[in-house]
């Protein structure tokens, strides 16, 4: 773990938005409300305050754990089909760290190194997300959006209860007038980023291989096959793939050990 990533303008950043979104939604949204003396007030305050803990805690463990480093003694299986040619043992070592690469790792630019099953690399947590720590992105992301369409919501009743007394205070209303377009852009966002995430862990694919995958769907419509992702193993393995066995842990960003080892995978019997 490295303390030192949070010292990044874009993750500082984030937790600026993250501070401005919680303040509003508390003190502005929720007390003009309801007060946050009342019953509903605590309870709302109550809610909105679990949700961000928990995107603050999947933001540090995106943030601080390493997304997946190779083993320094790893070598490919020579007797594994997937290995059998010399070219294409050549092929899976990385030009940059000139190591053996396994399946689904690819190089990193900015870290340097290669990182097990590598999704992206992502400015706002100064981290790439890969096989460790993609479960805490995801989850991050589910939270935030969650908790985004939750303010956003508390914003709407706030207005249309204090509507006429936001109209005689124009720096007042020009104020949530401005806090209704940025909390509405960032549920968009946000929520387009989860959809993105849930298509991709449902079909057992990082955002590398989707891209890679376009030309391999269109090379086999073209002689007039029908393409599908080899790691795609069936929607609910899928999802335990990334999520864990365990139901119950789901929405727990912490990470969850599974028999893949992010060196071998389960593959489809199609591919």
């Amino acid at each position: 773990m490295s303390c030192r990533r949070f010292f990044s303008i874009p993750v500082l950043l984030v937790i600026l938005v993250m501070g401005f979104v919680y303040y509003v939604t508390l003190f502005v949204f929720i007390d003009d409300w309801v007060g946050l003396q009342s019953s509903a007030g605590k309870l709302n305050a109550l809610l909105f305050s679990l949700l961000a803990s928990l995107c603050f805690f999947s933001l540090s463990i995106c943030v601080l754990v390493d997304p997946g480093r190779v083993p320094a003694s790893y070598a490919p299986d020579v007797e594994d089909s997937g290995w059998s040619n010399s070219n294409v043992t050549e092929t899976r070592k990385c030009d940059k760290c000139f190591a053996y690469k396994p399946l689904r790792t690819h190089h990193c630019r900015v870290c340097r190194r290669c990182v097990l099953k590598m999704d992206h690399h992502c400015l706002w947590i100064n981290n790439c997300v890969g096989y460790a720590n993609y479960k805490a992105f995801f989850i991050l992301v589910f939270y935030a959006t969650v908790a985004s369409i939750y303010s956003t919501v508390l914003l709407v009743c706030c207005a249309f209860k204090n509507g006429d007394s936001y109209a005689g205070n124009v720096p007042l209303k020009t104020f949530i007038v401005s806090c209704g377009i940025f909390m509405i852009g960032l549920s968009i966002t946000l929520g387009t980023l989860l959809c993105w995430h849930i298509y991709l862990i449902t079909h057992n694919m990082t955002t590398i291989e989707h891209y890679d995958s376009k030309r391999a769907s269109w090379l086999a419509r073209k002689s007039g096959q029908s393409y599908r992702h080899q790691f795609d193993v069936g929607f609910y393995k899928n999802l335990t793939s990334v999520l864990g066995p365990n139901m119950i842990k789901w929405l727990c960003p912490t990470f969850t050990r599974n028999p893949e080892d992010g060196i071998s995978f389960s593959a489809s019997r199609d591919s």
